[in-house]
């Protein structure tokens, strides 16, 4: 099974111990993290945590959050991959489709490249039907890359912990 993609001008892989501390510094920008839950950043010692439950949804699920770097500086730019949506138990069962890159890395198109692959890995290499994504509303970026993917809105909720409201979209398979 491939746990390694390639695009242009990235490389989707698995984690690796040096990739914890340029992830951490991304997980400390505010304005990185201003769209996720609670719009609160992450120290270390939680974007640890992060990469290693990351890992085992890898091990127990056969899906999970690739570390995105970039393939001619070998740069971690963040993440892109797939994830079971536990937080939102209305739209389970479900795999999210989801991605995070430090700031240098946006306005490129790198999101929206990182994350066909991972769609295309989704549909095609794993056999998924239906791929969700999940935005707070009024991330505007998440929903433009959301909608160049192909997927379309599907219904509007409130975050159960933080009463934020959701947009959900989806993309299905075709058969």
């Amino acid at each position: 099974m491939t746990t390694t993609l390639r695009t242009p001008r990235l490389t989707l892989r698995r984690w690796r111990e040096d990739d914890v501390a340029p992830m951490a510094a991304i997980n400390a920008d505010p304005e990185v993290m201003r769209w996720i839950g609670d719009g609160s950043v992450c120290d270390r010692a939680q974007t640890e945590a992060g990469i290693a439950g990351w890992e085992r949804e890898w091990r127990e699920r056969g899906v999970g959050l690739f570390a995105v770097e970039c393939r001619e500086t070998r740069q971690l730019a963040g993440f892109a991959g797939l994830s079971v949506p536990a937080f939102l138990p209305e739209i389970l069962p479900a795999v999210e489709i989801g991605w995070r890159l430090g700031r240098s890395f946006w306005g490129q198109g790198l999101a929206t490249e990182a994350a066909r692959a991972v769609l295309d890995f989704a549909l095609r290499d794993r056999g998924l039907a239906r791929v969700v994504g999940v935005h707070t509303v009024g991330n505007a970026a998440a929903e433009a890359i959301m909608r160049r993917l192909g997927m379309r809105p599907e219904r509007e909720t409130t975050h159960p912990a933080y009463g934020l409201p959701l947009r959900v979209h989806v993309i299905e398979a075709r058969s």
